[in-house]
């Protein structure tokens, strides 16, 4: 069965709004994993939208379960991660006018610089995961740079859900599917760990959550929308009972 990654990033999104106190990162990593999350995952962005560096320094002494630094593949921010320590960090595409991350990351065009961060990264202990579309030459690219995981970008798969009938067994979903499904495949026949995420929500999730081999979803947008009526404990509860019923053997 998929682990749950629950990206927080929001509850610090919520808070800067007023530049105040609450709602606590943390308070919402204690009620994630209370509701079974597996991870806990938070992006650092350059700007410093949402996530503070002191959040991040909170999380790490506080959190339980494995915490997942998502960020860009930056001097800045890998000399954080180097003194931070998360378990995993996520190298991401930035760009500072996007709302969210809007691509994968692009390993192709600039291997070497890629290389020498992850090499970094190892160094301390950190295993690095890369943020990428289900393309086989960034997979494959992956692999020679250091990368020990791959999370599949599944914003493409979400949208064309959304657009074109909101069904898994839809000709032009399924055709989407098979390409997560494909990459799924490469990125562990090159030895690597298959991750997925990105716009995945209640509705959408069964089918990937399905994937064979997939190890790790990483949710945080649907989850705290969620949350806003039902709580963040609850929310994380319903998506993991979702992914639990699409995991098991039909």
């Amino acid at each position: 069965m998929p682990l749950l990654g629950v990206n927080i990033d929001h509850v610090a999104t919520l808070r800067q709004a007023r530049r105040g106190l609450e709602p606590d990162p943390v308070f919402a990593a204690y009620e994630a994993e209370l509701g079974g999350a597996d991870i806990i995952t938070v992006h650092l962005r350059e700007d410093r939208r949402h996530i503070q560096d002191d959040d991040l320094r909170r999380l790490k002494e506080a959190v339980r379960v494995k915490l997942n630094l998502e960020m860009a593949a930056t001097d800045e921010m890998v000399a954080i991660a180097c003194q931070m320590r998360p378990e995993m960090v996520t190298l991401v595409p930035e760009g500072r006018q996007e709302i969210t991350t809007e691509g994968g990351l692009d390993i192709v065009g600039q291997m070497e610089s890629l290389r020498e961060k992850i090499r970094r990264l190892a160094d301390t202990g950190i295993v690095v995961s890369v943020f990428i579309g289900a393309d086989a030459f960034q997979i494959e690219a992956a692999s020679v740079i250091g990368a020990k995981v791959c999370e599949i970008h599944t914003g493409p798969y979400a949208e064309i859900f959304y657009t074109h009938g909101r069904d898994e067994a839809a000709p032009l979903v399924a055709r989407e599917l098979e390409r997560v499904d494909a990459a799924g495949a490469l990125i562990n026949e090159l030895g690597m760990v298959f991750n997925a995420g990105h716009a995945l929500n209640y509705y959408n999730v069964q089918a990937i959550a399905a994937l064979p081999n997939v190890r790790e979803l990483h949710i945080g947008h649907a989850i705290v929308s969620r949350a806003v009526f039902v709580g963040l404990r609850e929310a994380v509860r319903e998506m993991k009972a979702r992914i639990m019923a699409a995991a098991e053997p039909r």
